[in-house]
Formats: structure tokens, sequence, C-alpha cells
């Protein structure tokens, strides 16, 4: 491959990843794939003639979509795809087929495909009917796009991401306040589009009795990208009244309870329209990897934890937070003031080598320290 075409395969790969980050938390569990037909015009440049992104389960992946935009110019064309494209029989027909049908010439691919159903396979489908193909352009960005996908297929859970907001004077809220500003408004902004991304919020018991959070999405236009809401509430005490379950038809709601929650709690929240999720329970409650296990197994990929301090506690020591945002407001919450974790420093945790500063900065009045677990 010439130096040329090398440059050109990094330059349209890292368009259609930018293209494919459009899904996060839209299409799960299926990954966000992002498709690209380019094809060379009369002047000799190449232009792009079809694009797609994955569906939402059941519709048409990626590169039928793109394949359809591009139609008869397909033929000839080179395909660029973030993932390995599909090679077996679902609710869709293989996307290789299609590749080979279209006519393309050319393939390439940003990452290879974890799921072991294809791992490899769509790739051989490809060559064995002569089609050109390139693995590997633009990897890292392409791994880290898909590590929820790769996490939930190897690992049988989803990526985790906790986020903290703390008060000047190291606090999360106050005691008996309800929920207490902390961040300011482009902050909050920022937080709202992380929700976006991620398939599923979690909260305590707690923080959902204290606040009385929605949990959604509030950017202008971006109701609808709103996360499953997630609370973690042993006993189903989650109140039928509670925004939360008042907007259930807008948003789902699962409550996470031991499998000794009062039938009567479990089955009126079940009426409301909650979904509940029955687990066994350890001697320190719900066990994070339970939580993660049954959510996994419900097809979650990216779970984002908010609160509060008993859940952000658990997980840690579970080792089970892959990334951290750590939001540092400009108020003080003074006298009553709720920890940031029970029984770890703040400090100690963001010094801990098993994470990475992936990001540092200020957010008008705020700063914020995004950071990311070693080989996650």
């Amino acid at each position: 491959m010439s130096q040329s075409q090398s440059s050109l395969d990094l330059r349209f790969m890292a368009a259609v990843e930018r293209y494919a980050r459009r899904g996060l938390g839209e299409v799960w569990p299926n990954p966000p794939v992002g498709a690209l037909v380019v094809s060379r015009n009369e002047a000799g440049a190449e232009i792009v003639v079809g694009r797609g992104r994955t569906s939402k389960p059941g519709g048409p992946h990626a590169e039928v979509h793109a394949l359809r935009m591009a139609g008869e110019q397909a033929k000839g064309a080179t395909c660029y795809v973030t993932l390995e494209p599909c090679s077996h029989y679902g609710r869709t027909p293989p996307c290789a087929v299609a590749l080979v049908e279209a006519g393309v010439k050319r393939v390439v691919i940003g990452m290879r495909d974890p799921n072991p159903r294809v791992a490899g396979r769509g790739i051989k489908m490809l060559e064995e009917a002569g089609l050109e193909v390139t693995v590997g352009v633009h990897e890292a960005a392409c791994q880290e796009l898909y590590s929820g996908f790769t996490m939930r297929i190897t690992r049988h859970r989803p990526k985790v991401l906790l986020k903290i907001a703390v008060s000047k004077d190291g606090f999360i809220g106050r005691e008996g306040a309800g929920q207490v500003l902390i961040s300011n408004p482009l902050s909050m902004r920022h937080v709202h589009g992380f929700r976006s991304t991620y398939d599923a919020i979690m909260v305590g018991i707690g923080t959902a009795l204290a606040d009385d959070p929605m949990l959604n999405c509030r950017l202008p236009g971006m109701a609808g990208r709103s996360p499953v809401r997630v609370i973690i509430d042993s006993k189903a005490r989650l109140p039928l009244n509670s925004k939360l379950v008042q907007s259930v038809a807008e948003v789902p709601v699962w409550v996470i309870c031991a499998n000794t929650a009062p039938a009567a709690r479990v089955d009126a929240l079940a009426k409301a329209g909650v979904h509940v999720i029955r687990v066994p329970v350890g001697n320190e409650g719900i066990e994070p990897s339970v939580i993660v296990s049954a959510l996994s197994t419900r097809g979650i990929t990216r779970l984002m934890v908010e609160g509060g301090a008993r859940i952000a506690t658990a997980f840690l020591k579970a080792e089970l937070i892959d990334d951290m945002c750590i939001v540092t407001g400009d108020v003080e919450v003074g006298e009553g003031g709720i920890p940031v974790l029970n029984g770890l420093n703040l400090e100690d945790v963001i010094a801990d080598p098993k994470f990475a500063k992936i990001e540092a900065g200020v957010i008008g009045s705020d700063n914020f320290i995004y950071l990311r677990r070693t080989g996650a």
C-alpha cells in the first residue's frame, strides 16, 4: 500500500469512526458501527457515495445503509467500516455477503469483531470472495469506541463510568437538604452529554429518595437519548409518586432489588411499569459483580454510575470502575456535608497508579478531571 493510500485510509476511517459514535447509547446491545462507501469520480478524486450507521436492534446494519445510498456506485468502490462486517445470520443477513453482492472491490476495517460468532469469519468471507481487505486502520480509536461492547463479550459486564460532582470543601451534598447543586450550568450540560452516550445510568436508593432525580438527558432535542435509569433498591422502596416512576412511560426505569424484597412492593413497581430485577443479596447488600452481570445479561454495554457514596465506594473497591469523571465545583457545602466516599479518600483514588489521567481542564468556574483504568 502506498503512503498516500495509507494516509487516505486513515482520514476516511477517522471520519467514519466519529460518525459511528453518534450511535453510542442508542443501539445496544449491538455495537455502533459506521460505514462509508468511497468511489473515484471522473477527475480521479475519492468521494463518499454512501454512508450509514447501525440502526436500533432489528434494523439494517451500517454497511447496508451505506450500500443502499451508494447504489450502483458501490461497484468497484472501497468500503470503510469501523468494525469487522458480520458473517452470521441473525435478525439481518450477513453484512459481508451484502458487500460482496454489491460489487465492492476493497474493504478497510477499523478492528476485528471480538464476538466469537464473527471473530475473523467476516474477513475470511470477504477475502475468499476476492475482495482486498485491510484491517487495523485507526484501530486504537475503534477499540476505545467498542470498549463497552468488547467488555460485555469478553468479561460479561458493561464498561462503567463513575461520575462524581464534589464541592470546593470536599462534599457531594448536605444531609437532609435534598439535591444540592454543586456543578455550574456548563458542567451540567457536559454531564448530560455523557448521559446521551450511555445505555444506562445508575444511582442507589438513598440518592433516589433524597434527591428525587429524573436522571434523563435534558439537552435541547436530546430527551430521546436518555439512558435506561437503574436504581439499586434492595427492599424495593422506590416511591410510586417519584419522578422516576411517574416518567417511566417516557424513559425506562429498572429497579434491582434483593430476591427477598417484599412481594407487595415488587408487584406495585411492576404494575407501575418499572422493570424489576430480583437478584441474590450478600452480607454487604447487593454485590457490584451481581449488578453488572444482571445488566450485561440484559444487553447493557455502557453504564454510568452517578451516586451516591455507598454505590461509588462499592464499585471502586470491587475494581469495577473503568473511567472516572470528577467535577469540582466552586460552591461550599459547609456543615452537614456528605463525604464523597465511604472509607476511601478521593485524592488517593485519583493518585492510584491503576488509573491514568486522560483529560483535565476547566468548565466555567468548575474544574474537571477524566481518568481511565489502565488496560480498560
